[in-house]
């Protein structure tokens, strides 16, 4: 999952936040087709391998994923992002694709591009998806396979990007800025940009493992830059620097503080979209697996959920009050990555400090922020 910024919209009163409660909308949906990957990347907070027959055995079968798109249509959904582990590595992929296309949905399609085939381009030539994201990992195979650690994945890339351009398919290239292609960076961007008319993305933030395996966990915790690389790299980033000042320039105008609220989902978690997850279990949001905001499919009506379930998890009001006294009052939280979901897997509960966040927070505003006015009633 990567963002460009925080543009989290903060709602600054209990009247506010109730009035946003019932203009609830399902408007879309992300449907997760696999934990399975055909790549072990250090930094991935889902996959398993691709040949995982217990990872396998629990996805959702073709006839349940249509009967959730039916619903999912029923309740006014009108976008749907294909992701995974590895979409592709689902032998029904192009049958999923095919009903979300009847359905009239707008598809979004989150892939490696190494498996790309003459099937998937002609696919992808008649029936375009509105985005096809691609995860570029290094611009050389060392550091490319470096975090794969797949022999060979590099020259797939290549190979499936090299497909997409003969084809004018048109295709995002985005990246996870990590410990093992820091280096890189410059590159990798210099490769999106003359590759994707899109605009470039990358993420410095990195999940957490949602089964919590904790040498996994280690991987990732080995593979963050440090605050002070994350508020470097956004300087050295003109347009993304350019982009993350134009936010919080908004956001600061738009938004007084927002003391008086403490209700612990403060974005749109629930409120216009859900993740249907690949084993059957639906969460609030992609990233958010704490087991009171998850629920079973197999066993209740997404109807159910949308409309009772969810309804009910956001009305979960912040418990720790070093949380409100710190975050609620923050200058720096329009550039903050805190979030239930983050603080759960860091720290196993939902409202918990997290103090890398706040730090890269801190140093992000340092160049961000410096000649933005801070609210008056400060």
């Amino acid at each position: 999952m990567n963002k460009d910024f925080i543009s989290v919209q903060p709602i600054s009163s209990f009247n506010a936040w109730e009035a946003m409660r019932k203009r609830r909308r399902l408007f879309s949906f992300t449907l997760e087709l696999s934990a399975r990957c055909n790549l072990n990347c250090r930094h991935c907070y889902l996959n398993v391998p691709e040949n995982d027959l217990a990872a396998q055995d629990a996805e959702l079968s073709f006839q349940e994923i249509t009967a959730l798109v039916d619903e999912s249509s029923s309740l006014g959904a009108l976008w749907a992002l294909v992701t995974g582990g590895e979409p592709l590595l689902r032998h029904d992929f192009f049958d999923i694709y095919m009903y979300l296309k009847r359905k009239g949905m707008v598809i979004s399609v989150f892939t490696n591009a190494t498996l790309f085939t003459k099937e998937h381009v002609h696919l992808f030539t008649r029936y375009p998806p509105r985005d096809l994201d691609i995860t570029v990992y290094g611009a050389t195979k060392d550091t490319y396979e470096r975090i794969t650690r797949k022999s060979g994945s590099f020259e797939a890339f290549k190979e499936g990007i090299a497909l997409l351009l003969e084809n004018n398919i048109k295709f995002n290239l985005k990246a996870m800025a990590l410990r093992s292609n820091i280096q890189e960076l410059p590159q990798i961007t210099a490769l999106c940009r003359e590759y994707s008319k899109a605009p470039f993305r990358f993420d410095p933030f990195l999940h957490l493992r949602f089964d919590r395996d904790h040498l996994r966990n280690q991987e990732i915790r080995n593979e963050r830059l440090t605050p002070q690389e994350i508020g470097t790299l956004e300087t050295l980033d003109s347009t993304r620097h350019t982009a993350l000042k134009k936010e919080c320039r908004r956001l600061q105008a738009q938004y007084p503080q927002e003391r008086d609220c403490d209700h612990l989902f403060r974005c749109g978690t629930g409120r216009g979209s859900l993740a249907i997850g690949y084993d059957g279990w639906c969460r609030m949001c992609l990233s958010l697996c704490h087991p009171e905001c998850i629920f079973d499919l197999r066993n209740h009506s997404l109807t159910d959920v949308w409309e009772g379930c969810i309804p009910q998890a956001l009305t979960k009001r912040v418990q720790n009050q070093a949380l409100l006294a710190q975050c609620r009052n923050c200058t720096f939280r329009y550039l903050c990555s805190w979030c239930p979901a983050q603080s759960y897997l860091e720290a196993g509960e939902l409202d918990s400090l997290i103090p890398y966040l706040c730090d890269a927070a801190g140093k992000r505003s340092q160049s961000i922020m410096k000649d933005i006015p801070l609210p008056v009633s400060l």
